[in-house]
Parts: C-alpha cells; sequence; structure tokens
C-alpha cells in the first residue's frame, strides 16, 4: 500500500476500527435505518428474492426475514471495517470452527483443498482460518481466497489488505489455476476459498440446479479447478450464533473431487448451502440479481453457455 491515496483510506478505515464493536453496532443500527427505510437500497430486489425463494411463508414473514437480512447487512459492514483493528484473541472468540480436525488431516496428508462458501454473514471474517488449523505439520502450506478485482483501485487495495489481515493470499479468479499450479510445484499444500454462490459469469458454461424453488445456473468452475487439481472439497458452514458471533462448520463434500461424477460436488454444495439458508434465511446476501437470467433444467444436456 505505497500509494498516498490507499494509505489515507486504510488510515481512516484503521480510526473507525479502533472504536469496540458495541459502539460500531450503534452507527450499524443508524445505516440499517437508512438502508432500509429512507434509501431503500435494492429492497425490492431483496424481497422478490425472499417471496420466490420461501412461497410457503406468508407476506409478513417475508417482510420480517427482509428486514432482518439489512440488520445482518449493516453488521457485516462495519464487522468488516473492524478487521482493520481486532487482535487475534478477539478473533478466536467471534469465530469460531468446527470439525476443523476434517480440515487439518488433509493437510497432515499433504492433500489440498476446496473450501466451498457463500455470502452467508460474516464470510469476511473467515480467512482468520489460518488461528484454528494444525501448525505442527511440516509441510508448507498456504491459505487463500479466489477474488474478482474492484474497478476502484483503491477500494480494491483496501479491502486486499482487510482479507489478508490473519495471512492469507487473495488469488485472482482468472488466474487462480496457474497460481495454484504454482503452489504444487513448489510442494505446497494449499486450503483456497471460493465463494461459490454467485451467479456464472458471461460466457461460462451453463449448469442449472433447483435451488431455493428456482432452477438456478450456478458456478461449475470450483468443482472443475478441484478435480483438475485432484484435491478434496469442504463446506464451510456459516451460522450466525449471536452478534458479532459466528461459527464455521466444516463439512466433507469430496476426499478427491477428481474421483467424483461429474457434477455431483456442486450439488452436495447446494444442497447444503440451502439447508443452512433455510435455517436461518435472514443471514444469506439477498440483494444480488442471482435469478436475473431465466434457464430450465433441461438446460444441462444442451451445452449452452451464458450470454
Amino acid at each position: 500500500m505505497s500509494r498516498p491515496v490507499d494509505k489515507i483510506a486504510f488510515g481512516a478505515v484503521k480510526a473507525v476500527a479502533i472504536l469496540p464493536l458495541r459502539v460500531l453496532y450503534l452507527f450499524s443500527d443508524l445505516l440499517y435505518i437508512l438502508l432500509y427505510y429512507v434509501l431503500r437500497y435494492r429492497r425490492k430486489v431483496a424481497l422478490a428474492n425472499i417471496a420466490a425463494s420461501f412461497p410457503e411463508k406468508s407476506d409478513a414473514e417475508h417482510r420480517r426475514i427482509c428486514r432482518l437480512f439489512y440488520r445482518n447487512f449493516s453488521d457485516y459492514i462495519f464487522e468488516t471495517l473492524k478487521l482493520a483493528h481486532i487482535s487475534d484473541d478477539e478473533m478466536r472468540r467471534r469465530m469460531t470452527f468446527e470439525n476443523v480436525e476434517l480440515m487439518n488431516s488433509h493437510i497432515a496428508a499433504g492433500r489440498s483443498v476446496v473450501a466451498y462458501f457463500s455470502h452467508c454473514f460474516n464470510w469476511e471474517w473467515a480467512p482468520s482460518v489460518t488461528l484454528h488449523y494444525d501448525h505442527s505439520t511440516a509441510l508448507k502450506v498456504e491459505f487463500c481466497q479466489v477474488y474478482r478485482p474492484l474497478r476502484n483501485q483503491a477500494f480494491d487495495n483496501l479491502m486486499l489488505r482487510l482479507r489478508g489481515r490473519f495471512g492469507s493470499l487473495s488469488l485472482k479468479k482468472r488466474s487462480v489455476l496457474r497460481d495454484l499450479l504454482h503452489f504444487r510445484r513448489d510442494a505446497t499444500v494449499t486450503v483456497t476459498g471460493f465463494m461459490s454462490d454467485q451467479k456464472p459469469s458471461h460466457g461460462d458454461p451453463i449448469h442449472v440446479v433447483d435451488f431455493l424453488n428456482h432452477p438456478t445456473a450456478v458456478i461449475t468452475g470450483t468443482e472443475t479447478l478441484a478435480s483438475r487439481l485432484g484435491m478434496a472439497a469442504i463446506y464451510w458452514d456459516i451460522t450466525k450464533l449471536s452478534r458479532g458471533h459466528y461459527k464455521i462448520t466444516m463439512r466433507n463434500l469430496s476426499d478427491d473431487v477428481s474421483k467424483e461424477p461429474e457434477m455431483e460436488v456442486t450439488h452436495r454444495y447446494f444442497a447444503m448451502l440451502a439447508d443452512t439458508i433455510r435455517h436461518n434465511p435472514s443471514n444469506w446476501l439477498w440483494t444480488h440479481k442471482r435469478w436475473k437470467h431465466k434457464v430450465t433444467m433441461d438446460m444441462n444436456d444442451k451445452n449452452l453457455r451464458l450470454e
């Protein structure tokens, strides 16, 4: 972060992050009112997505989920800023990991891992997994997350610094295969997080799953890469325990994706994610237009690509 604008941006964020979370949550309460009641930021999109995903629920319940979502969304913003000034001990208390032995066993066996996770709050705290893995192994290990660079360079640099707070590396989506191949040639075991609940990019192959009452075009590149490299796959199931406290439960998807039937791991992941969202609907990011492109289940047999 050598550019003056980057230093100014991080300095401003750190000035906010020095405040205790209990104070930051007061600002979050105000932001919630602004986003939901005043600006109505993507409120129609969020409410329509919730209603279509849970047709069995009443309109009143849809609105309640939507309001809770915006509260969580506001908390997410200030919790992410807090990464600029938070101790390892506080993060260990606030983001816990369950069944971390599953990941550690793969690392000990010298097997790299893809970690499927989603836009469940607070996903920006997930890189703190580096505080929980078994450091006793003699192997070289790198923790990474895949990202799409933001258009604003100063904001992109800021987010990279926040996401690297606990020592993980951010790998660009367009070069992630090359980066992971480099690590493998260097005899480095990797644990790489893929946000796999977004809609596919333009030009990606269309694969459709039944997800939250929708035929949904999903990202398949995560499985394709993991299969090519013979990696294990784990689902990071994020749960919000209380305000400012989260848990990630590691659930096995595959010991070796290359040995699975095609798209089997993708289907397992989205079935698990749907269960997570149904358990706490307000904890998932509803403002994205995930169902913008109309797809049908029979598209899987036509080798189509997203336009």
